[in-house]
């Protein structure tokens, strides 16, 4: 199925039912008065978060999605029968916004959670409601009330522990490939990558997190160069960015450290909040260089980086180093939890 991560739609609640205006017709009770019941409640419209979903792209086919309507009241009393509530299925990590108002409505970060996004109508009166002493045989009932109806956008943005950021052709994909059941496309050329690929990297018996392949960044991404712009929102949910530089670039021109400031300076025009999350420095391609040159090239990188975080040197080719490299992002996830309200928002009072 094509990656989707963004999509509208338009929900529709269902509306109230009629009232009814009936009156009391039995043996010797000649004026029995009225005994008409309220119409139903029309079905209201919730999004659900589920598992199995990784895209909106059902969204580019089923656009309106409407719940029924509430039936109208009869006589002896009797209220209308509800209309039934519509539950719409969505990836884990849907951010909803209404199109009219730019108003975040909900965050869907959690299995099974549920956002009530359109309302159904109130069902009307019936003419038992209009009794008075003054009017002891009303003929009037409500109509019902009319269900919400709204057009949301729907963004995706992928919830995974670790992300990987660097330039096209850092040895992103190899490396989700080395390390976790993940088979994205990896080729000699740019951009090989055109969407996310997720991977669960298993560290041990019960112990686990999901790694994020993003498309390859590059200068100019944060104003919509590139695949950049479109795949960025998708590192704010994780944990740890492993920031791959390619020690030995093809390019003889290409310097690793101004590469790597330009995808720092990319992150800090995205998001503030996405440049302070935990980086980790993961110096790729040592098996391309001889043992001694490879250390050589790291020091320097790092030296001139002026780095002070967690560096790391392997190979995602050979396997080389990504052994220490799990362990070590695994420890770092299980020492720093992630925070259950991430992600949430003050809306979060209309998600049950």
């Amino acid at each position: 199925m094509k990656f989707v991560d963004e999509a509208t739609l338009k929900v529709h609640a269902g509306n109230g039912g009629r009232g009814c205006v009936s009156f009391r017709r039995e043996k010797f009770v000649p004026f029995g008065g009225p005994d008409g019941g309220d119409g139903g409640l029309g079905g209201s419209v919730y999004l659900r978060a589920v598992e199995g979903m990784n895209t909106l792209a059902d969204f580019r086919i089923s656009r309106t999605f409407k719940a029924r309507n509430g039936e109208s009241g009869s006589g002896n009393g009797c209220t209308g029968h509800g209309g039934d509530d519509l539950y719409v299925e969505v990836p884990v990590g849907t951010v909803v916004t209404a199109t009219d108002t730019g108003e975040t409505l909900g965050d869907l970060i959690a299995l099974d959670q549920t956002l009530l996004v359109a309302k159904g109508g109130k069902g009307g009166w019936g003419n038992t409601r209009f009794k008075s002493s003054t009017n002891r045989a009303p003929r009037r009932a409500g109509i019902g009330l009319p269900g919400e109806k709204r057009e949301l956008m729907l963004e995706l943005k992928l919830i995974a522990d670790v992300g990987l950021l660097g330039l096209p052709n850092a040895g992103k994909s190899t490396l989700i490939r080395a390390i976790s059941a993940a088979r994205p496309k990896v080729a000699d050329y740019p951009f090989t990558t055109l969407t996310p690929n997720l991977g669960v990297v298993s560290a041990g018996p019960g112990r686990s997190f999901v790694m994020a392949d993003i498309p390859g960044l590059i200068e100019g991404a944060a104003e919509g160069s590139g695949l950049g712009i479109r795949f960025l929102k998708h590192l704010q949910r994780t944990r740890v960015l492993l920031h791959l530089i390619d020690i030995a670039p093809l390019d003889p021109a290409a310097d690793p450290v101004r590469d790597a400031r330009t995808i720092v300076n990319e992150l800090k025009k995205f998001s503030a909040d996405l440049v302070a999350k935990e980086r980790w420095l993961v110096l790729n391609k040592i098996d391309l260089v001889p043992p001694e040159e490879a250390q050589r090239r790291v020091k320097d990188i790092v030296r001139r980086l002026r780095f002070k975080g967690k560096v790391l040197a392997i190979s995602g080719a050979t396997g080389s180093g990504t052994e220490q490299l799990i362990g070590g992002v695994m420890r770092y996830l299980e020492e720093h939890p992630r925070d259950a309200s991430a992600g949430t928002d003050d809306t979060q009072s209309a998600v049950r």
